[in-house]
């Protein structure tokens, strides 16, 4: 009896003991993982913090021109943007230049109201495809910048009448979806890696400025009449050969500047381009070597501003280019008839000997 009495004092003495490490081991295991969560908890606190920190900052950024809400950040670094910008979202320009800016935000899209967003002078290489969502958006200005590729998303920018791609060194195509850009004005792609001239834009109904030059363009489309409502075109620093016929079929053209291509030659139907004001030939290896007549000789004045004013002229004169081309053009016809009447000469003189 005894013996058993003492059996189940040593079960229960175990059991207590048992008992006491598990409660210990449940302490134990509480005390660590207390830290975990405060430390969470600590750096969640330090998160919020930091948040607050970088909003009270950007709102120092904020500036009103023009009835406008403007963010404005002018050579300070932000390789990235917070996603507390967020909390902004009734900016409507962004202004930020060299601020070494690695890309543009997804969260892009949350900001609705968003009429300008000028990113030139940056390091972004991409667009993203939520550029599309920002359909009151009237102005990208991306130049300055190593974007490589445009998403055909961009074309849902439907309010977007000016986009400057400029100085992007590798971008050297467009997707077709751009020609919805209906609205669409002013386009600047000059100084990439253009070999073609992008189809896209032959069928832009309202492209009234664009800028081409310092690319790699070899020819112009046969149909570049299409572009109707043009009226400034620059395509300098090419490597163009000749112009198609058509061009001169763009009744609205007034200012063409084709200075630092491989033409040889230009077409006479460009004599009759009425509307057109300015062009320029210059460094181009054109088969004749004309050169413009002596103006004719004018009374002298004393008035030294007129006398400023004819310097002025003869300075127009070469650098615009226009009487030079029409010039050109007529001696070319003259030497072009000279030649035809020698070989009718030729002709006859043949005939007459047999």
């Amino acid at each position: 009896m005894a013996g058993v009495v003492a059996c189940g004092s040593v079960s229960s003495i175990k059991a207590l003991w048992e008992t006491r490490i598990r409660k210990r081991r449940e302490e134990q295991e509480e005390q660590t993982r207390r830290p975990s969560r405060g430390g969470a908890i600590s750096r969640l606190s330090v998160t919020v913090w930091e948040d607050r920190a970088v909003l009270a900052r950007l709102k120092q950024k904020l500036q009103t021109e023009d009835g406008r809400l403007v963010l404005r950040i002018e050579q300070e670094e932000w390789k990235s943007l917070p996603g507390c910008l967020v909390q902004l979202s009734q900016i409507q320009e962004w202004q930020i230049h060299r601020a070494g800016l690695l890309k543009i935000p997804h969260f892009i899209s949350s900001f609705q109201n968003l009429l300008v967003l000028d990113l030139s002078r940056n390091a972004v290489t991409e667009l993203p495809k939520q550029i599309g969502k920002l359909t009151r958006l009237k102005e990208l200005l991306l130049s300055c910048n190593r974007i490589q590729v445009v998403p055909e998303e961009l074309s849902k920018c439907e309010s977007l009448e000016r986009l400057e791609l400029a100085m992007n060194r590798d971008l050297n195509k467009l997707p077709d979806q751009l020609r919805n850009l209906s609205r669409l004005q002013h386009l600047d792609l000059s100084m990439n890696d253009f070999h073609l001239f992008p189809d896209c834009l032959l069928a832009l109904p309202d492209l009234q400025w664009l800028d081409m030059g310092g690319n790699h363009l070899q020819y112009l489309p046969e149909d570049i009449h299409r572009m109707e409502n043009l009226h400034t075109l620059w395509l300098q620093r090419n490597v163009l050969q000749k112009l198609p016929d058509s061009i001169s079929r763009m009744k609205n053209l007034d200012t063409l500047v084709l200075s630092g291509n491989r033409l040889r030659d230009i077409p006479p139907m460009m004599d009759d381009m009425t509307r057109l004001r300015f062009v320029n030939f210059r460094d181009n290896p054109l088969t004749l070597e004309v050169s413009l007549p002596p103006r004719k000789s004018v009374s002298k004045h004393d008035d030294d501003e007129e006398e400023e004013e004819d310097g002025d002229d003869e300075d127009d004169r070469e650098m615009f280019g226009r009487e030079f081309m029409h010039f050109y053009i007529q001696e070319a016809r003259k030497r072009a008839y000279a030649a035809l009447n020698m070989h009718c000469v030729s002709e006859t003189n043949e005939d007459s000997i047999e």
